[in-house]
């Protein structure tokens, strides 16, 4: 593990519980890529240290990000699952990467722009080189796909105009990634403002989001409190983008077509089809819930998981910084 095939990284911040539109996009789809590509998911905490965060929170929120992993159906025994702290190397190449980023592109980057205007009283010099350390984290394992979605694209593009750069200057070091795109992906919008995405950001409205441990009566209520549209008809239409969302919700979770979902809720009514949608993802999630309550209290599972697979990034990521320091003149 990694070898014969392409490599795919993906990190995800334990700061917020993952939402649907998480799992539904992207998480589910990571389970179905387990025997064709390497697969390494890191928990990204030194990221989460741009914005304030209470430390024991996230120590317990990082452990639980592994536990999901696993409870969403991913093998620890066929993908890397590690903590970004437990890899020194990330911080060590991101200083090296970091000399060759250029302040103006650091400068122009939105999420920094965006993140800025939202926490004024802490713009920190992380939140600047976050996409440096984002590069080193896709760069360190060579890896060939970043599955990204639309907020994310301008952070692989740095981190590809990096790996360019680096080549240009020192020879072959770093595979340039490119952006994995799932044959069939979910776009999951929010429950209360249909013209943005599902968003997990720390000051989100909560009844925006539905998350993968919100318990079945907050489920059943953030359906009931979602937007709809004008008139009571159930139809996948641009004209309802509300009623449309969560037929895409509904259609995802139970494996029924939007055509079989409109027959089904023909003359029902706005009422009963939020309640069966509210009933689709309850079931959908119990057995991601269990799973995770169980493996939540098997302590000794999750950190034999954690330290496991700490040792296989952290030797992984070994193989590319022997490389890199040779090149760039270390002794």
């Amino acid at each position: 593990m990694p070898g014969t095939k392409k490599t795919i990284f993906s990190g995800i911040q334990p700061s917020q519980i993952p939402h649907i539109g998480n799992y539904l996009g992207a998480m589910r789809n990571w389970v179905k890529l387990q025997d064709e590509y390497d697969c390494i998911y890191c928990v990204v905490d030194m990221h989460a240290l741009t914005v304030k965060i209470d430390p024991e929170f996230l120590r317990g929120r990082t452990r639980d990000m592994i536990a999901l992993f696993v409870a969403v159906g991913l093998d620890p025994d066929k993908n890397v699952l590690y903590i970004q702290s437990h890899v020194p190397a990330h911080a060590q190449l991101a200083w090296i990467l970091g000399c060759s980023t250029y302040m103006g592109e650091l400068s122009r980057m939105t999420q920094y722009k965006e993140k800025s205007q939202k926490h004024n009283e802490n713009i920190n010099a992380g939140l600047f080189t976050y996409p440096v350390l984002m590069a080193a984290d896709i760069l360190l394992f060579q890896s060939d796909l970043v599955p990204v979605g639309d907020d994310q694209r301008q952070h692989l593009e740095i981190a590809r105009d990096i790996a360019i750069r680096m080549n240009n200057s020192y020879g072959q070091l770093f595979t340039v990634p490119d952006a994995y795109i799932p044959k069939s992906g979910a776009r999951i919008m929010s429950l209360q403002d249909v013209e943005k995405k599902m968003s997990k950001s720390e000051d989100i409205n909560m009844n925006n989001v539905i998350t993968l441990l919100d318990g079945p009566d907050v489920v059943i209520s953030k359906i009931k409190k979602a937007v709809t549209d004008s008139g009571g008809e159930v139809r996948y239409s641009p004209d309802k983008p509300g009623v449309s969302n969560l037929l895409d919700i509904y259609c995802l979770f139970t494996g029924a077509t939007a055509t079989e979902a409109e027959r089904e809720f023909a003359g029902a009514g706005y009422g009963a089809f939020k309640k069966a949608v509210g009933e689709a993802v309850v079931d959908g999630l119990k057995p991601i819930q269990n799973r995770f309550t169980e493996l939540k209290n098997d302590a000794t599972y999750i950190d034999g998981i954690i330290r496991k697979n700490a040792e296989i990034a952290g030797a992984l990521a070994e193989k590319t910084m022997v490389d890199v320091a040779r090149k760039v003149g270390f002794v």
